[in-house]
């Protein structure tokens, strides 16, 4: 099995055991400081439930009305399969770059490095969306945040996006430079920050609720000509609560870097998508319960949005500082998209598996992080921003896009593990003979179907190629705007496996830098 490893890495820090790592032939290089909690938080903040349901809830809203909430729970019971057998996987292998590696162990070189890259570009294109989010909160928390105002509403909205933006990335960038402590540090107050504000914010929301939860039955009117009819419209409308509901792997990602990682990773796994379930669904439930006015055009406005129904609800008041928080959660959001992207990068580096594998995998010896990927990912990420400064649909695309991918990348990683529990090579032991702390037992053929059904379901929905999604623009028709994700995809992970089958695949390889003593 191909391996990979780079740079000058860091005396190990930490625990002297490698928790896995000579199973792979790596020697330790990142610093083992993570706990539970922080760990946790990194799950947590990528999901980000203050950041998903504040972006994306005018969507969903507008494109399927009060009905479309219908969605929250259908998503959770899907990406709670995956996220089981994701918890199994990082309890037996503890590694960075979690997807990448755990489908080396389970299926082709090919297919392991198909997977890494797929993921990586995604998150590349996700760090770009998620600090997006910043453009629909900080404008209503003070006008001065708007820099743009030439006439034309919608670029300038989309360009004060993008600079605002960039201003995030680089705060990104320089604290994943700085090391993980310092990340830990910030993600773990954002998180517990975003946690205090949610809890707030849905007791707040049911001391104002006006009408009862069978709001959830009524579609307002809204997606009645919808082709399909109401189903179709639905169908749409729930991508705005699978946009949110992903980047639970982070934990599983930071295994490297976690203390006791085989125990920790798997339950931070699964804590944050159930915490951020519960608080995200009381919070959708409990403001359209309490909403003033369901047919407010804001609702269904990216301008307003759930930004604009607590507001409108609590009274700008209580409602601003709240909004605070949700700047403070697309920050950590953003911070953890970023360092989990660091990861994914820097392991397959390590594997010789990007080109410059060397200087992307080196370690730093002061701030035991790879400080190259930080900087290239941050400047990757800019420059997708600033390619769609142009471009008025700039959050429905740029989420669009990194979401399909990420769906693929969960395929690519849970259809590996159900062809191996159906020739019976999994669940597979420790090196030492003995069982991984956590198990699926007789549930995990079960599980795991249900995970891979819901994947193939929801890239289908994902990267139907619908106006309303890639093209919304009404009196400006591309058909290649139209069918965007699907060609992005195709050329990104079909161009990038013709690269990897001609030139890495032979040149891939554990770095010597990084090789375990014991394999040398």
């Amino acid at each position: 099995m191909d391996s990979s490893a780079t740079g000058s890495p860091a005396k190990p820090v930490g625990t002297e055991d490698s928790h896995g790592l000579d199973e792979y032939g790596y020697k330790p290089g990142l610093e083992r400081s993570i706990g539970s909690f922080a760990s946790f938080a990194a799950g947590v903040s990528y999901i980000s439930i203050l950041t998903g349901t504040f972006q994306l809830f005018y969507f969903g809203y507008g494109t399927g009305g009060p009905a479309y909430l219908w969605s929250w729970p259908m998503v959770f019971v899907g990406q709670l399969m995956v996220a089981l057998c994701f918890a199994e996987l990082s309890s037996r292998y503890a590694v960075a770059g979690s997807l990448y590696n755990w489908t080396k162990r389970l299926a082709s070189p090919t297919v392991a490095w198909a997977a890494g890259w797929t993921m990586l570009v995604a998150s590349i294109v996700t760090l770009a969306a998620v600090v997006l989010a910043v453009q629909l909160t900080l404008p209503q928390l003070w006008s001065g945040f708007q820099f743009f105002d030439t006439g034309d509403a919608t670029r300038d909205y989309a360009l004060n996006a993008v600079v605002l933006g960039t201003v995030v990335i680089v705060f990104t960038t320089l604290v994943n430079a700085f090391g993980v402590k310092l990340m830990s540090r910030i993600n773990s107050s954002g998180v517990f920050i975003e946690l205090i504000a949610a809890v707030v914010i849905v007791v707040l929301l049911a001391v104002h609720v006006t009408r009862g939860p069978d709001v959830v039955l009524e579609n307002r009117g809204v997606g009645t000509d919808h082709v399909g009819g109401y189903f179709g419209a639905f169908l749409v409308a729930a991508l705005a609560s699978g946009y949110v509901m992903y980047g639970f792997d982070t934990a599983s990602s930071l295994g490297e870097e976690t203390k006791d990682p085989r125990r920790t990773a798997p339950r931070a796994v699964l804590r944050a998508v159930i915490a951020s379930f519960v608080l995200g669904g009381l919070i959708l439930l409990l403001g359209l319960m309490a909403v003033p006015d369901l047919d407010d055009p804001e609702l269904a406005s990216a301008s307003g949005g759930l930004q604009h129904l607590v507001l409108t609800t609590v009274g700008s008041g209580f409602g601003k500082p709240f909004l605070v928080c949700v700047v403070v959660a697309v920050l950590v959001c953003s911070l953890a998209v970023h360092t989990a992207t660091i990861r994914m990068m820097f392991a397959m580096a390590r594997d010789n598996n990007l080109p410059a594998g060397e200087r992307l995998a080196r370690v730093s010896p002061k701030h035991h992080t790879p400080v190259v990927p930080a900087v290239v990912i941050g400047v990757l990420a800019i420059l997708v921003l600033v390619v769609n400064v142009g471009q008025p649909a700039i959050f429905l695309v740029l989420t669009s896009l990194a979401v399909g991918m990420i769906y693929l990348a969960y395929l690519l990683v849970t259809i590996p593990l159900l062809v191996a529990r159906l020739r019976g090579r999994w669940p597979a032991d420790m090196p030492d003979g003995s069982k991984a702390p956590f198990s699926l037992g007789r549930w995990g053929l079960p599980v795991n179907v249900l995970a891979v059904l819901w994947g193939v379901g929801m890239m289908v929905n994902l990267l139907w190629p619908r106006r309303e999604v890639y093209n919304p623009e009404p009196a400006a028709y591309h058909w290649y705007l139209t069918y965007g994700a699907v060609l992005f995809i195709a050329v990104v992970l079909g161009g990038g496996v013709l690269y990897y089958r001609a030139k890495l695949r032979h040149t891939s390889g554990t770095l010597e830098s990084h090789r375990s003593e014991a394999t040398r």
